[in-house]
């Protein structure tokens, strides 16, 4: 834990906004900030300009999707457009004077699920986020699962279906191109799985189907995970989880049924995440602080 009076600030960068926030010692945010996400050879200035906002900081934590090395450096994002070895932690470090720790930005947020969320107090818990893709975080025998070059995590990237659906990636059939929250809607139709979700409330049994055969994507993933990992508690966030009283039963249904000896075993959890958007951004300032 930070100690008392220090300043952090943690930066979310998603596809579309770049969240900063202040937070305490003990992770409530104090304030925030938001700018749109630039290309990234303007990464550097937008993130300085967030600090400079929130009032400067002692330390800095960055989450940016994709692969991030230990030292900082983005190898590849397909979310962030012109990433590639981009040096997040030294360009930044450099600008501020100050402190940078980057990392992915699933894994920041599955941090502070595990610090400060829905997985508190677990020490083996699986956090996925079923955002515009999916990513998450890995915590076995309470230390956050980074790997031998700090890639660990990259679930949304398992490949579900040989020869599926073309992801941005570069891969076919990644579990993302099936179980991600923009995966939930209906391109033959141009419906968003918002619009599937009110139509499922009101009972339309095309909606409720869709949802159904999404729910059953989520769990082949999720069962892998936990025939792999074993946690005591798997945490499900991202916009679409919105809709828990819709989405969560069929996916705790598809779950059960797909998961192995499922009979013989105690299944773990299934709880959704409790820090919404700001996630990402305070896993990053706590881990920025905190050593894991």
């Amino acid at each position: 834990m930070a100690p008392e009076g220090s300043r952090l600030v943690g930066i979310d960068v998603g596809g579309t906004k770049c969240l900063g926030v202040l937070v305490d010692a003990s992770g409530t945010v104090v304030a925030e900030c938001r700018k749109p996400t630039p290309h990234a050879h303007e990464l550097i200035p937008v993130l300085a300009s967030i600090v400079e906002e929130l009032g400067g900081a002692s330390t800095v934590g960055i989450g940016v999707p994709g692969l991030v090395t230990f030292d900082g450096v983005v190898r590849a994002s397909p979310n962030l457009r012109g990433a590639r070895d981009l040096p997040v932690a030294s360009g930044l470090g450099a600008a501020i004077n100050a402190r940078v720790h980057v990392e992915n930005d699933a894994t920041s947020a599955a941090f502070a699920e595990w610090r400060a969320g829905a997985a508190a107090g677990a020490d083996d818990a699986i956090v996925v986020t079923l955002g515009t893709g999916i990513g998450g975080g890995i915590v076995m025998g309470g230390r956050l699962q980074r790997g031998a070059h700090g890639f660990a995590g990259e679930m949304g990237h398992m490949i579900v279906e040989r020869d599926g659906i073309a992801c941005p990636c570069g891969l076919r059939g990644c579990w993302e191109r099936y179980a991600s929250g923009s995966a939930l809607g209906d391109p033959a139709t141009g419906r968003t799985g918002e619009q599937i979700v009110a139509a499922a409330r009101q009972g339309d049994a095309t909606s409720i189907a869709r949802i159904e055969e999404f729910a059953g994507w989520v769990a082949i993933g999720l069962a892998s995970l936990v025939n792999l990992c074993d946690p005591s508690v798997v945490v499900l966030g991202g916009g679409v989880l919105g809709s828990r009283d819709t989405v969560m039963p069929s996916i705790r249904t598809k779950f059960a049924e797909a998961l192995y000896s499922a009979e013989a075993r105690p299944h773990p959890r299934l709880e959704v995440a409790v820090l919404g958007e700001r996630a990402g951004a305070i896993g990053a300032a706590l881990l920025a602080s905190t050593p894991v």
